[in-house]
C-alpha cells in the first residue's frame, strides 16, 4: 500500500515498540504459572548475566568498568531499569558501545544477542535509572528459555492465535503484503519526509521470517488485531471465551512499578517523547498514568499505555472502559503531536 491508496482495519502497520506489550504479556503469563519470577536474577535464565559489570568511565574505544550494587532482576527488564539501553538513542557512550557491536544485527537469535548484551556494560547498576533500552528483548529470550518455545511460537500457541490476531507476526507471507504500508521518515532539522521503507513487495524487511525475532520491536499487525488486544485488557484477560490472564494479574500490570513511586521523568535518563510526560510511571510492560493533573492530559489513573517508532499508539482506560489505538507510520514517533491529540478529542467525546 503505497501513498494515496487508502487503509483500513486490515491494512498490516509496522507496530516497533507496540511489540513490548506483548512480550511483557507472554512472561507474565509465564509469572502466573509459577516458572518465573520478579524478584528472580537474570542470571537464573541467562547465565551470562551473573557476570555483568557497570561502565565506570571512558570511551566506547577503552573504558573502565566496576560491579553492579546489586544483580539485574526480572522486574528491573519489565520496568527498562535494567541498566540496559538501546544503541539508536545517541545519548551516552554505552550506546555507542552498542553500535560499535553491531547489537540486533539481523543474522543472531533473540537469545544470541541476550548473551552478547550481557558482555556489555551497563549504564548504571540496576534498579538505579530509567533507560529505554533493549531489556524487553531479554524478557523475549526469557520466554522462550522457560518455555522451550521460539517467541512466535508462543505468541501463536498463548496470545495471537486464541484472539484471533490472525496478521500479527515478526513478518509478512507473500498472499498479506500487498496490505503492508509503506514507512515514510521526517528529518528532524529540515521537516523533510521521505519513505523510509516501501509498501507491500517493495519492503525487503518483512517480507521473510527474521532470525532476530524481536521481542522489543519486531512486530507487524493491524487496527483490527491490535483493537482484539486492547479489547482483552480492557476486560481483565479474557476476550471470545479465550482467557490469556486473569483479572488481576492484568490489575497487577498496570500498577507504578517504578521504586518508590517515581515516575519516567523522575527516574529516567532517555530523552523521547514518551518520557517527557510528567505524572507517568511505569508498569508492567508499558506506562501507567499515576497523577492525571501532573500529567496535564484529561484520563483516569492506572491507564496503561505504549507506543511505537513509527507514531503507532494504544492506551487502555479501565475506569472510563475506553481503549484507543492508532496506526499511522511516520518516524519517529516525535515527529507530530498525534498522540496527545488523539487522547484528547477521545475524552473530549465522553458524555455521560
Amino acid at each position: 500500500m503505497g501513498e494515496g491508496d487508502p487503509i483500513g482495519p486490515d491494512t498490516i502497520f509496522r507496530i516497533y515498540s507496540m511489540t513490548k506489550p506483548l512480550t511483557s504479556l507472554a512472561a507474565m503469563i509465564l509469572f502466573e504459572e509459577g516458572k518465573l519470577r520478579l524478584e528472580h536474577e537474570v542470571a537464573r535464565y541467562i547465565p551470562e548475566f551473573a557476570d555483568v559489570k557497570v561502565f565506570d568511565g571512558g570511551t566506547r574505544e577503552g573504558y573502565t568498568v566496576r560491579d553492579p550494587d546489586r544483580p539485574m532482576r526480572v522486574l528491573d527488564l519489565f520496568t527498562h531499569t535494567s541498566g540496559l539501553t538501546y544503541g539508536f538513542m545517541m545519548q551516552n557512550e554505552v550506546d555507542a558501545l552498542y553500535r560499535k557491536e553491531k547489537i540486533g544485527r539481523p543474522d543472531e537469535t533473540l537469545q544470541q544477542m541476550a548473551k552478547r548484551l550481557a558482555g556489555l556494560p551497563l549504564l548504571c547498576s540496576p534498579g538505579e535509572e530509567w533507560w529505554y533500552s533493549h531489556s524487553i528483548d531479554v524478557l523475549g529470550a526469557i520466554v522462550e528459555i522457560v518455555s522451550g518455545m521460539e517467541l512466535d511460537e508462543f505468541f501463536r500457541q498463548r496470545i495471537t492465535g486464541p484472539l484471533g490476531m490472525v496478521d500479527t507476526e515478526f513478518w509478512v507471507p507473500e498472499e498479506k503484503l500487498p496490505r503492508l504500508m509503506a514507512c515514510y521518515e521526517k528529518h528532524a532539522i529540515t521537516g523533510e519526509v521521505k519513505l523510509a521503507d516501501p509498501a507491500g513487495a517493495e519492503s525487503k524487511l518483512y517480507a521473510k521470517r527474521p532470525t532476530l525475532l524481536n521481542g522489543g520491536g519486531g512486530l507487524v499487525s493491524t487496527v483490527r488485531d491490535y483493537h482484539r488486544f486492547a479489547l482483552m485488557l480492557l476486560r481483565g484477560g479474557t476476550l471470545d471465551g479465550a482467557r490469556i490472564i486473569s483479572p488481576k494479574t492484568w490489575e497487577f500490570m498496570r500498577q507504578n512499578h517504578l521504586p518508590n513511586g517515581e515516575t519516567m521523568r523522575s527516574m529516567g535518563r532517555s530523552m523521547f517523547s514518551e518520557v517527557m510526560s510528567p505524572g507517568v510511571g511505569f508498569g508492567l510492560g508499558g506506562s501507567v498514568v499515576t497523577d492525571v493533573v501532573a500529567s496535564q492530559q484529561p484520563g483516569s489513573e492506572s491507564t496503561f499505555s505504549w507506543g511505537g517508532l513509527a507514531s503507532t499508539f494504544f492506551w487502555v482506560d479501565p475506569e472510563e472502559e475506553i481503549i484507543g489505538v492508532q496506526m499511522t507510520q511516520m518516524m519517529p514517533s516525535s515527529a507530530y503531536p498525534m498522540r496527545v491529540q488523539f487522547q484528547q478529542l477521545a475524552y473530549a467525546a465522553v458524555d455521560w
